[in-house]
């Protein structure tokens, strides 16, 4: 029982990690229907950037913290205003192919910049030390994660109720032909839902380089997680990433321990092919039905 607790609460808190990228992922889809194919490069670039502003320039952490991201924002305004503002009124297609080139792109200058091998924070970015709850250790920087992980979700939920931009984005969402017929620049929403996507992604590369360090082969992969539990939770839907995330989170942990761990690593892909055959909505998406 005391290991089905350890594993079940180290899912939960993982699971937080896989949220916050996972609502990144949801939030762009949900305003442009793009699926973005570069989430973890944007991960790895906004953890970057706090690591070369900790190492090279020898910032303090808080500097380090507001240049990162403050960065990853501007970095996904460049993205939606220099590639995909271009692809508007193309194939749908045509923009996620795009993304899958940022990619690469993306992948091809940081390993240039910052080279191969996995990179450890040179200081301590995530206060506190392990949490002991009983026989239960919680990792202090997985719980800063899953905390950070609610704070965003409520935090959105009030900027999509109570701020004009937040309602410009809803209501994109529904139509872009219906937000543009009343009067909301939907190549603006556009950009600001980039900007916001970057920089969740970079909290989640900042919080990776703090627990494991940072590397540009195994960093991408551990964000590429998040797509199942966008898919879990249906990709219109900020709540179903945050469930969805904690829900892979768990079931990825507990078939590490009662399995094998070379099984945890494809725990979150037999999800997705699941869900992709049973539910390919999702637990929280909507079906769309249409009229030929």
């Amino acid at each position: 029982m005391e290991l089905f607790l350890q594993f079940f609460v180290n899912g939960v808190m993982v699971g937080g990690l896989y949220a916050l990228a996972a609502i990144g992922i949801v939030l762009i889809y949900k305003a442009t229907r793009v699926f973005n194919f570069a989430v973890g490069e944007l991960v790895l670039l906004g953890g970057f950037f706090c690591w070369s502003c900790l190492t090279w320039f020898k910032f303090p952490v808080w500097l380090s913290l507001l240049l990162a991201l403050a960065g990853a924002i501007i970095i996904g305004f460049l993205i939606e205003r220099l590639t995909l503002r271009k692809l508007i009124g193309q194939p749908i297609l045509a923009a996620i192919m795009a993304t899958l080139a940022l990619s690469q792109v993306f992948r091809g200058l940081m390993l240039f910049a910052w080279g191969p091998s996995t990179l450890p924070y040179p200081t301590k970015v995530i206060p506190g030390s392990p949490l002991v709850a009983g026989f239960v250790v919680m990792s202090n920087e997985l719980l800063w994660t899953f905390f950070l992980s609610i704070i965003v979700f409520l935090a959105l939920g009030v900027f999509f109720k109570r701020y004009r931009m937040g309602m410009f984005m809803r209501a994109t969402a529904e139509s872009h032909q219906t937000a543009r017929s009343i009067g909301i620049d939907v190549k603006s929403v556009f950009g600001v839902t980039w900007g916001i996507a970057a920089f969740v992604a970079a909290l989640v590369g900042i919080f990776m380089g703090a627990r494991v360090g940072l590397g540009v082969g195994p960093t991408p992969l551990i964000a590429l997680k998040a797509f199942p539990a966008v898919l879990f939770g249906g990709l219109e839907s900020i709540t179903g990433a945050l469930i969805g995330g904690i829900v892979v989170g768990i079931l990825e942990n507990l078939s590490g321990a009662y399995i094998s761990p070379n099984f945890a690593e494809i725990t979150p892909y037999i999800i997705l092919l699941l869900i992709l055959l049973f539910r390919p909505e999702g637990l929280f998406g909507l079906k769309r039905i249409e009229r030929i």
